[in-house]
């Protein structure tokens, strides 16, 4: 059986962060969503996202496919009522596609993509979904700790050192190669999941739930509220609170951020700082890219959200529900815009296009820093988003 996750409306809904990736390819608990689905699915999944998209995240298309919504989070039931489905049958729920088996060797990319030509069988059971780049932080904590089961299962956990501090009867799991010296754990608020070679320094505190993914470091003295996740690859210090960092980004000094989703490939300052509170108390409002307005989020808690290969400078201030497009470079003194488009380059005392040329350097030198490639269907993204922007 061939599997296909595919990007629905939501897509618009959740950039900047899907502009260089599938909405299957965003984390959410511990796991991506793809990676989720990949677990529950036992086999690996292409993808049916836009065009520009597809030279790195290419479909494969085979006649007897099932295609299964990305922005849809994966539980038992939901996986077997998926699998039984009949050729030119659909499994949709409150009129929203979730899975429909079909003949894909002509099958063409919308973002209306639907079930018109089978048979709908509905859903009427729950289903989770990520539609807006808040509901990662807001959902966090269910597929945390939906997610350590799912990892931790028949898995050996290493012993903490005696130099850390155990506070509560919660669940803890230490991966292969982990280092944790003098930090305090505390699991009776959620589990806690230490991945693979990683490292938790001296007098870093954490309250679950709480992920450090493969080959990330929690830097001395940091502060850590759940439910956090810190993907893979990072560097992070400082005070998070709800925090999701998609991966293979720093945040390695001091600086407040709460109830944020920050992409891949950023470097936040030393003392950056963002609210996620307004003095009023009042619902947070954010920027929203098909409407291209700002829409209210149902939240009193919302920081930031940031675009894949964005940076910002010391001592940076972003004000509550901030939202930052990819690879733009922010600077400068006062509090931040609350939309800063992609390719942006400078701050508080103005912007201007930050150089394409430039900016796919810099790229390729934070990529190479993790022995990676800087890839031509790379350079062709970024031109791709930097035409969108303008």
């Amino acid at each position: 059986m061939n599997f296909i996750l595919f990007d629905d409306f939501s897509r618009n809904h959740l950039l900047p962060l899907t502009f260089t990736r599938p909405v299957a390819d965003i984390r959410v608990g511990i796991l991506t969503i793809r990676e989720k689905w990949e677990y529950f699915l036992k086999t690996k999944t292409s993808t049916l996202t836009e065009t520009y998209l597809a030279v790195k995240y290419p479909i494969k298309k085979e006649r007897d496919t099932i295609l299964i919504n990305g922005s849809i989070l994966p539980d038992t039931n939901l996986v077997k009522q998926i699998l039984k489905l009949s050729e030119n049958e659909s499994l949709v729920c409150s009129e929203k596609t979730i899975a429909l088996r079909v003949d894909v060797s002509k099958l063409e990319y919308s973002t209306d993509f639907g079930n018109e030509n089978t048979k709908a069988i509905e859903w009427n059971k729950p289903v989770e979904k990520i539609e807006y780049p808040w509901d990662i932080f807001s959902k966090n904590k269910v597929f945390l700790e939906a997610d350590f089961g799912l990892l931790t299962k028949r898995r050996k956990s290493q012993k903490p050192d005696s130099s850390n501090t155990i506070i509560g009867k919660g669940k803890i799991f230490i991966g292969e190669g982990a280092k944790i010296y003098g930090a305090t754990l505390n699991a009776a608020t959620g589990p806690i999941y230490i991945g693979k070679e990683t490292e938790v320094m001296e007098g870093s505190m954490i309250r679950g739930p709480f992920a450090l993914c493969d080959h990330s470091t929690l830097k001395m003295g940091a502060k850590i509220y759940g439910p956090t996740t810190i993907g893979p690859h990072c560097k992070v210090g400082g005070e998070l609170n709800n925090v999701v960092f998609l991966g293979y980004s720093n945040k390695a000094h001091d600086g407040f951020l709460g109830n944020s989703v920050i992409g891949e490939w950023c470097n936040l300052g030393a003392d950056t700082n963002s609210s996620n509170l307004k003095n009023t108390y009042d619902e947070v409002r954010v920027w929203n890219y098909p409407n291209k307005s700002f829409i209210p989020t149902g939240l009193q808690f919302c920081g930031l959200i940031m675009g894949d290969h964005s940076k910002c400078g010391i001592n940076t201030m972003f004000n509550t529900g901030t939202v930052v497009g990819v690879s733009s470079n922010i600077f400068g003194s006062g509090f931040q815009r609350n939309f800063i488009p992609s390719f942006m380059w400078g701050g508080t005392s103005g912007f201007k296009t930050y150089d394409l040329k430039k900016a796919m350097t810099v790229a390729s030198r934070v990529l190479h820093r993790r022995d990676k490639e800087f890839t031509d269907a790379d350079k062709k993204i970024f031109q791709h988003i930097l035409s969108l922007s303008q």
